[in-house]
């Protein structure tokens, strides 16, 4: 296991895989989710050096006193102090949802230290719905007090959006969100990710992110889209190719919010990404 202690002390869980002289490649996932969520990938993913980061709050990284630092800004800083750590000058990088902003952020922030950028499910606009689903559960417990009951539900609930997914795939993600107790199933991240977003949206509207997706502009890139996803809807997915006519992008059938990167589509986009650093 390990572990790097960033600029403000907090220690943080990363994970390496893969072969140590391939192509460097971060994987960030989304909101609550952790280096867990890239499973699925890492089989596919060898012939990388493969670097899985758990961001402040999440998985098996510590919590933040202050909730206020769970933000992109600091959580893109994070990953820089990684590489630094890490003594590696450059990465490409691959993030999921949350984890795309991420990415774009530390496009515009420090665009020297990247050789390519993949989105997994996200862009510059998040419609209206998809935050409101996302703050139904962001920071509460299920109800479910059982992995099986989860499972039941979390099938129930993504069915229309991921019509050919088998049951026993939606067991291994509750498996993957939750930790099951005596008292039901407790969240692998800090609740007060909720009073972080809940703050942040007291501050005002959410300004304009397309100059920030601008900043992929002259890096190899990709967007990964679910047909079905309320984060990222076609029309954004349509103007993010229009404005970087290079960007390399799929649209994948049976797919919500997020696709599981194991799809052969989503396999070849990635390749086809790196292969072009």
């Amino acid at each position: 296991m390990s572990f790097f202690t960033t600029s403000d002390g907090l220690s943080l869980f990363y994970e390496e895989s893969g072969t140590p002289t391939g192509t460097p490649l971060i994987c960030l996932a989304g909101l609550t989710r952790d280096s867990r969520d890239f499973r699925y990938f890492t089989p596919h993913a060898q012939h990388y050096r493969l670097i899985t980061l758990d961001a402040r709050g999440r998985g098996q990284s510590e919590h933040d006193t202050d909730f206020s630092t769970y933000n992109v800004p600091r959580e893109a800083q994070d990953v820089l102090e990684l590489m630094d750590h890490l003594s590696l000058p450059k990465a490409a990088i691959l993030g999921t949802s949350r984890g795309g902003m991420v990415a774009m952020m530390l496009a515009a922030t420090a665009k020297e230290r990247l050789t390519a950028v993949i989105l997994n499910d996200v862009g510059p606009v998040i419609p209206a719905d998809g935050i409101d689903r996302i703050m139904q559960y962001v920071g509460r417990r299920p109800a479910a007090k059982t992995y099986a009951q989860a499972a039941d539900t979390l099938a129930a609930l993504m069915a229309p959006a991921f019509g050919d997914v088998p049951a026993q795939r939606w067991r291994e993600e509750v498996e993957s969100f939750y930790d099951a107790s005596d008292d039901g199933l407790q969240l692998r991240y800090d609740p007060r990710i909720r009073d972080a977003l809940l703050a942040q949206a007291e501050t005002g509207p959410v300004p304009d992110l397309w100059p920030l997706f601008m900043t992929l502009e002259d890096l190899p890139c990709g967007v990964i889209r679910g047909a079905n996803s309320d984060v990222l809807s076609h029309e954004t997915y349509q103007e993010m190719q229009e404005r970087l006519p290079k960007m390399q992008a799929v649209e994948l059938a049976n797919r919500g919010h997020v696709p599981f990167l194991d799809e052969p589509q989503s396999l070849s986009l990635i390749h086809s990404v790196l292969e072009n650093i």
